[in-house]
């Protein structure tokens, strides 16, 4: 059974019911009036609406167009009788919260034609207290016109909004899966192996120690060899697992920005950024908090992201063509605070070029210069090379 506060729907929010304390002004009109049926007639209409009203917002199907056409009745009569016209604004009010798109349009037709009519028709038979409030009831006229299409429109874009979110929640889990299949494929592949090939050069090492101590000595190295391998696959299996590369963020930004219709260009090859992993992990973070600032807060319609690989730096420029950022902001945001302490921790920099309307512009670009470190060699090839210079010697 359900509970008498749960009629409150918490999607609607509390402004509905913060109207009702204006439910005391009718009483100035009804008690105007020159008979007692008149009077007990209004107060039966005040609080059917007031009935119908909540009863509305917590029933569907059929029920819910019933108590709405009862709430345009009253709010109708009100008018007719007493020249109160002032339940067609919340009844503008509830009608824009409809999240229907056809169930909107038909009531909002219907609940501002009865408006329309019901003043037309006051003004016609020239009900005094209709003229002496005429300020007042074109202010509801045009209440009633706009506020049902912004309370609609917020709705929809909060909506939109929430869809966006859990799509990008659903992004970042299949891109989890699907590195944790790569992970699975890549130990299955390289490292399971090698290491099923030691297990059985180890076997035949034992058995050969007795039998062909030179062969179990040539089987033992090899077992070395292939341990040395294993070890340099498992260091460059962490390493990628650590980190991300810019070709996979901007696959993931691009899907990102197509779920949030905005249009998505990319000029330059990101997988040719000719840079280090760490560097290109402390870009792919960047790009991926720059993207996410336009979505939020731009109200940008398009985004370019443009790669310029140099031989002594790489230079990342995200550019949209949203409201800008002021100068105040530029150094608030804690998400470019974050972006300018990555690059800084790899020697890079980061400019923010932005323009508002006032400025006669629109848009930010942010420039993004991270310096190209060389990849120390491995042991290895230290080794070699330094064995090559003294034969040579």
């Amino acid at each position: 059974m359900q509970k008498w506060y749960q009629i409150f729907q918490r999607s609607t929010g509390l402004n509905p019911y913060v109207w009702v304390v204006f439910y005391i002004l009718p009483f100035y009109f009804i008690f105007r009036s020159s008979t007692a049926f008149h009077a007990v007639s209004g107060i039966a209409m005040v609080i059917g609406f007031f009935v119908c009203y909540l009863l509305a917002f917590a029933s569907k199907g059929r029920f819910f167009y019933f108590w709405t056409s009862m709430q345009i009745a009253f709010s109708v009569s009100m008018t007719l009788m007493f020249g109160y016209m002032y339940f067609a604004v919340f009844l503008a009010y509830f009608v824009g919260n409809i999240r229907s798109k056809s169930t909107f349009f038909t009531l909002y037709s219907i609940q501002l034609s009865a408006a329309l009519a019901s003043a037309y028709v006051g003004y016609v038979h020239l009900n005094p207290l209709m003229i002496t409030q005429w300020p007042f009831v074109a202010l509801t006229i045009i209440a009633v016109i706009l506020l049902p299409v912004t309370t609609y429109n917020r709705n929809r874009s909060e909506h939109l909004e929430g869809q966006l979110e859990d799509a990008n929640k659903r992004i970042s889990e299949l891109v989890i899966m699907e590195e944790r299949q790569r992970i699975a494929r890549d130990l299955h592949d390289t490292l399971g192996q090698k290491l099923a090939l030691i297990g059985l050069k180890s076997d035949l090492a034992a058995k050969l120690v007795t039998k062909d101590p030179q062969r179990s000595e040539e089987e033992i190295r090899d077992v070395q060899q292939t341990a040395r391998v294993v070890l340099k696959e498992l260091r460059e299996l962490v390493t990628q697992m650590r980190g991300t590369h810019v070709e996979d963020e901007i696959h993931r930004l691009r899907q990102i920005l197509k779920a949030a219709n905005i249009e998505f260009s990319l000029i330059g090859d990101p997988a040719e950024t000719r840079t280090s992993l760490l560097n290109e992990n402390v870009v792919s973070m960047c790009l991926k908090e720059a993207v996410t600032n336009i979505i939020k807060h731009s109200g940008a319609t398009s985004c370019m992201i443009e790669i310029q690989p140099r031989s002594s730096e790489l230079v990342v420029r995200v550019t949209d063509n949203g409201q800008g950022l002021r100068e105040r902001e530029k150094g608030r945001g804690s998400g470019l605070r974050g972006m300018r302490e990555r690059l800084e921790f790899v020697n890079g920099s980061l400019d923010i070029a932005s323009y508002t309307p006032e400025q006669d512009g629109k848009g930010t670009s942010l420039t993004m210069r991270i310096p190209n470190v060389l990849v120390q060699p491995e042991p290895d090839q230290i080794h070699s090379t330094v064995a090559q210079v003294n034969k040579e010697e």
